[in-house]
């Protein structure tokens, strides 16, 4: 399957996944279903945009933040912004909460532990 044409894993899966699959995926061949999911958040990951995102999200407060307070420092309209945290969400690297008409994304530490796990740090 194409890494093109993955569709999106519920967000309580994917990262779970990734921890199971991928102990180290330098250190031993994985299967085709591990690289699936291993290649939708390395794919996520693989937007300069989404990463400055995921680092903004990580140094607030709480590691968390409102949209409202990421659009300006990265210079976007709202909906480019919320779009590239629609793929971060669905790659399973961050939690959303709506509070209002906003919403706020948390990062998931066990999202981090998984890719550094993955890339055998």
């Amino acid at each position: 399957m194409s890494t093109d044409t993955l569709q999106p894993l519920p967000m309580a899966t994917s990262i779970e996944e990734m921890q199971a699959c991928c102990p180290d995926i330098l250190g031993e061949a994985i299967s085709e279903d591990e690289a699936i999911v291993a290649a939708r958040v390395f794919k996520a990951l693989g937007d300069p945009t989404r990463l400055r995102l995921l680092s903004m999200i990580a140094a607030s407060e709480g590691q968390e933040a409102c949209v409202c307070d990421l659009i300006e420092p990265v210079g976007l309209a709202q909906p480019t912004v919320s779009h590239h945290l629609k793929v971060l969400l669905e790659a399973g690297l961050v939690a959303r909460e709506r509070r209002g008409s906003w919403a706020y994304y948390r990062l998931r530490p066990e999202a981090v532990t998984a890719i550094t796990r993955a890339l055998g740090a």
